[in-house]
């Protein structure tokens, strides 16, 4: 069940970010696209004409969504939960490359923000792993989910993985790394036709690393995992829906100060 999971990955991240579109537009009293709309924006890329700046543009953005599928492939396969972080960090240090590797002042601020973004939270993420480990033992998400509950003990990692959650999928008031109205989407801007398909289906496959990490918490209760991917999913959108967009500086000031305090005051307490 787990190896079909992972090779269905972005087919399960499209049907739910379809399904969040419809969410978002019901948040808004309006009908919203079809839940498999994802599908036909996959085959409208297709059709378009081949254009690109160069092989290694391309190849950078191949290498990101090959190392997220990887990333979220081990992680339903119960693997090292630090391992999966750090190709979760490559596959990200990858789509950085290709904005600095083209000429675009968008992509090159996109790039920047991108990174800057990477250094706030990758700890954060790192924090919450050790947070894992001190419960359980271990770092294998196999054992992890075995274990009871992790809700209780590290209640102040989950609010700071709730910080994160909006920069990873891009959501208000955190999405300043692709903000449209000001960097006209960032390292995304010179991809396009199937090569930018490439990158949408990433988005698709972060979708399931994100909850991935929320459903750790839950442990051995599929109840609970449940009830928290459903609440943290609305909880998002809702924010997404009612907040304005924070600048970078400010991002990096609450998931750095907000995040990384919460995160290290829970694993001091779990130690002590």
């Amino acid at each position: 069940m787990s190896i079909l999971l992972a090779l269905l990955a972005p087919v399960l991240g499209a049907l739910v970010y379809g399904f969040e579109r419809i969410v978002r537009a019901r948040m808004q009293r309006r009908k919203g696209p079809p839940l498999l709309q994802p599908f036909y924006d996959m085959a409208k890329l297709l059709d378009k004409r081949l254009v690109m700046v160069h092989a290694l543009h391309v190849s950078l953005g191949v290498v990101h969504f090959i190392l997220l599928w990887v990333a979220v492939a081990m992680l339903f396969l119960g693997g090292h939960l630090l391992l999966i972080l750090f190709v979760h960090l490559f596959a990200l240090l990858a789509l950085v490359m290709a904005g600095y590797s083209v000429r675009s002042p968008y992509s090159h601020v996109g790039a920047n923000r991108e990174l800057l973004a990477l250094l706030a939270y990758e700890p954060v993420l790192i924090l919450v792993a050790t947070g894992f480990y001190l419960t359980t033992g271990s770092f294998y998400v196999e054992e992890i989910l075995t274990q009871s509950p992790k809700l209780g003990p590290l209640w102040m990692c989950f609010l700071a993985l709730l910080l994160v959650i909006p920069i990873k999928l891009k959501k208000s008031p955190f999405d300043a790394l692709e903000a449209h109205q000001e960097i006209v989407g960032g390292v995304e801007i010179e991809y396009s036709g199937a090569f930018y398909e490439v990158l949408y289906m990433a988005k698709m496959v972060e979708y399931l690393f994100v909850y991935g990490l929320v459903w750790l918490f839950a442990g051995d209760s599929w109840l609970l995992g449940l009830v928290l991917v459903s609440l943290v999913f609305l909880l998002v959108n809702a924010v997404d829906n009612a907040t304005a967009r924070v600048r970078i500086d400010h991002l990096l000031r609450i998931v750095a100060l907000g995040g990384l305090g919460l995160a290290t005051l829970n694993l001091i307490g779990v130690s002590l």
